[in-house]
């Protein structure tokens, strides 16, 4: 059962479903009861419950439930999706940003450059990584390791999960501007396909800094925006009350990025979403990252990087003819 802690309030009503199955196969258990019946009956319930609320969930409900305390992170999937794994670390200038997680491993057969942004699961970790906000260090870090995949001629796989670079003293002294610049640069010229996925948060230039990609897939309830709702209501409207408000203006869900050209695939998430089945999600994560990379090995390097090019030129124009 979800803990009532981590318990988001439109989530009740499956929880109390989930209450009621749990309590049926006790039952069933102890007194050998056949309810079967009974228990299907219940299932088929939630399945429709859980459908119903999560085809209505707003903008910022979205941002919530990417956000969920229980959510799948980077370090599960690796453990999840990738045999083999070897962490890198270091960035051979200051020091190991624990807030990126890189290394080398499979997926199935297919050997790649893995890097994803690390929050940590319990605030021990969360403050070891600082939630996931990366210094200079970890941009720096992230991108030798896209060189040396270059050069021994492996794919990039990068997971998403900030809510944007650490915004520190320390980070602006080590030159984080500079870093995310330098691996921008650096991808758009990476001749090697690159896939990115958005597991949960993806802000700003955190994101972007390991985000410059020949496919950005987006979980089903993940978001991908140049702010956080609370940091756009506070510019705007001077309150972070108005943060619903603002989510639903910065078009960052799946869906808006999708129909934008930003995101190029939505990845769906269990019913109920990430949280409530991480072994679905790591294996629908996982084969559409090995989908992704095969379609990318098939073509050659120069016209790789030209539909990059062209991907990234798209992005942001809009028609201005007046008619």
């Amino acid at each position: 059962m979800e803990n009532n802690n981590n318990l988001l309030e439109f989530e009740k009503p499956l929880v109390e479903i989930e209450n009621r199955i749990r309590d049926l196969e006790n039952a069933s258990a102890t007194h050998g009861m056949d309810l079967s019946s009974q228990i299907g009956d219940l299932r088929e319930q939630y399945r429709r419950e859980a459908v119903r609320i999560y085809s209505n969930l707003t903008p910022w409900d979205r941002v919530r439930v990417a956000r969920h305390k229980n959510r799948p992170t980077t370090s599960d999937y690796v453990a999840t999706m990738i045999s083999d794994f070897i962490e890198l670390h270091g960035d051979r200038c200051f020091g190991d940003d624990a807030a990126i997680m890189s290394g080398l491993g499979r997926l199935d057969d297919e050997r790649v450059m893995f890097i994803g942004q690390r929050k940590g699961r319990n605030t021990r970790e969360r403050m070891k990584c600082n939630w996931g906000c990366t210094n200079a260090e970890g941009f720096r870090k992230a991108l030798l390791k896209m060189r040396m995949a270059e050069r021994f001629g492996l794919p990039v796989v990068t997971l998403i999960d900030t809510s944007g670079a650490y915004p520190g003293v320390g980070a602006e002294e080590r030159g984080v501007a500079q870093a995310i610049a330098d691996n921008i640069m650096c991808m758009s010229v990476l001749r090697m396909p690159i896939v990115s996925c958005v597991i949960g948060e993806g802000g700003s230039g955190g994101a972007l800094g390991i985000g410059v990609a020949d496919r950005l897939c987006i979980l089903e309830h993940a978001y991908y925006s140049v702010i956080s709702p609370e940091g756009c209501a506070a510019i705007l409207w001077k309150s972070a009350d108005k943060r619903a408000d603002a989510a639903g203006a910065l078009k960052l869900t799946a869906n808006n990025l999708l129909k934008m050209g930003i995101a190029d695939e939505i990845v769906p998430e269990p019913i109920g979403g990430a949280h409530r089945d991480p072994r679905q999600m790591a294996e629908t994560l996982k084969s559409t990252i090995i989908r992704n990379i095969r379609e990318l090995k098939e073509m050659p390097l120069d016209e790789l990087l030209g539909k990059r090019y062209e991907k990234y030129r798209r992005v942001g124009c809009i028609n201005t003819d007046s008619k």
